[in-house]
C-alpha cells in the first residue's frame, strides 16, 4: 500500500490579538501534513509566515508539487535536497519523524538519546503596545519565570522601564522584530542593560546589521530574521551572541538538529523560538530545546483553543509531548 499524504489548512483563534512591530493578527493560520503508510499515522505541523514571502497558498502549492516524491517514500535526507528550507518542508519532515517513531515503535526522543525529556521554562510573550498596557500585562504574568517582551519602535525605553517595573523579578527577553531605527540602537541597548534584560532579540532589520559588529554590545544580541538555516551562521558570528532556531525557518526538524549543532560549535547561545502555532508545531520543538539556553515555546498559550490533545504547561513550564501528539 503506498504511502498517503493528506494537507489540511487549520485556523485557530488567537485569545485577543497578537501584537509585534510588524503588525498584529487574531487568527493563527497552520497547514497540517498527515502521512499514513500501513497504517500508522505521522503528523506535522508549520505556519507560514508573510515576512518570509510565504503565504497559506504557497505553502500548500510546495507540499504539493513535492507530493509525488513524499508519497513515493522520500526520505528525510533527501528531501532536505528536494524543498527549500521554510514551512512546506518543515510539515513534511515533522511528519516524517512522527511516521518513523509510529512504525519503529521508538520515539523520536530515543533515537535522540534522550532517555528522560526534561519539562523546560519558556518564555511567556507580551505584545507591543502602549507602555500602561505591557506594564498591565507583565504584571498579570509577573511571576512567570521569563518574559519576551515585544518592542520594535524608535522610542522604547518608557516600554523596557514600565515592563521592568512591573515584573521586577522575572528574567526579560526583549524582541524587536527589526524595528530598531540604528540611531537608537546603542542606547536601547544600554537602557536595556540597565534594566537587566538578559537578552535582545533582532533589533536591526535582516541584511542590514553590519552596525552589530562595530560597536559594544552590553547585553547578549540574538539573531531571529537574520538566520534560517546551518549556511547562514558562519557570517553572523561577529555580530549576534545568540540565534533563535525555529522550525518553520529551517525548514524541519532534521534542519534545526544539524543546525543546533554547528551553532554550538561556532559558540552562539542557543534559543529554540517558534512562531504562533498549536501544540502539534511544539512538541518537535520541544525535544529540540532540551539543553537549548532560552525557549521561546508559548504559541499554545496565546491561543483561544488549541488542539486535543496538546502540550501540558504548568505555570512557567512546558512539559515534553506525549506520544498521542508527536513523538
Amino acid at each position: 500500500m503506498p504511502r498517503i499524504l493528506d494537507i489540511q489548512m487549520n485556523s485557530f483563534p488567537i485569545a485577543g490579538t497578537f501584537t509585534i512591530a510588524r503588525g498584529a493578527k487574531t487568527q493563527a493560520e497552520v497547514i497540517t501534513c498527515t502521512l499514513t503508510d500501513e497504517g500508522a499515522e505521522g503528523h506535522g505541523e508549520c505556519v507560514p509566515y508573510r515576512r518570509y514571502g510565504e503565504t497559506m497558498e504557497s505553502v500548500l502549492a510546495q507540499i504539493e508539487a513535492a507530493r509525488p516524491l513524499i508519497e513515493a517514500g522520500i526520505s528525510r535526507r533527501d528531501l532536505l535536497s528536494a524543498m527549500p528550507p521554510g514551512a512546506a518542508r518543515n510539515a513534511v519532515d515533522c511528519a516524517l519523524w512522527h511516521l518513523e517513531a509510529k512504525q519503529t515503535g521508538q520515539s523520536v526522543a530515543s533515537r535522540l538519546g534522550i532517555a528522560d525529556p526534561k519539562p523546560l521554562t519558556t518564555a511567556y510573550t507580551i505584545s507591543l503596545g502602549e507602555p500602561e498596557v505591557m506594564a498591565a500585562q507583565a504584571r498579570e504574568h509577573a511571576g512567570r519565570a521569563l518574559l519576551k517582551v515585544k518592542v520594535g519602535t524608535g522610542d522604547d525605553e518608557s516600554r523596557i522601564r514600565a515592563v521592568r517595573a512591573a515584573a521586577p523579578e522575572a528574567a526579560i527577553i526583549l524582541d524587536a522584530n527589526e524595528g530598531w531605527p540604528e540611531a537608537v540602537l546603542e542606547r536601547h541597548l544600554n537602557i536595556a542593560a540597565e534594566a537587566g534584560v538578559t537578552l535582545v532579540e533582532q533589533p536591526l532589520p535582516a541584511g542590514r546589521d553590519a552596525l552589530l559588529a562595530e560597536i559594544h554590545r552590553p547585553l547578549l544580541v540574538c539573531a531571529d530574521e537574520s538566520v534560517h538555516h546551518t549556511g547562514d551562521l558562519a557570517s553572523l558570528a561577529d555580530r549576534y551572541d545568540a540565534i533563535n532556531i525555529k522550525l518553520d525557518k529551517a525548514g524541519g526538524f532534521t534542519e534545526a538538529l544539524a543546525m543546533k549543532t554547528e551553532a554550538e560549535r561556532i559558540g552562539f547561545a542557543i534559543m529554540i523560538g517558534c512562531m504562533v502555532g498549536t501544540s502539534l508545531a511544539m512538541a518537535p520543538a520541544v525535544l529540540l530545546a532540551q539543553n537549548a539556553d532560552f525557549v521561546d515555546l508559548d504559541g499554545p498559550l496565546l491561543l483561544a483553543r488549541d488542539r486535543e490533545p496538546g502540550l501540558r504547561y504548568v505555570a512557567s513550564l512546558v512539559f515534553p509531548p506525549e506520544s498521542s501528539l508527536w513523538g
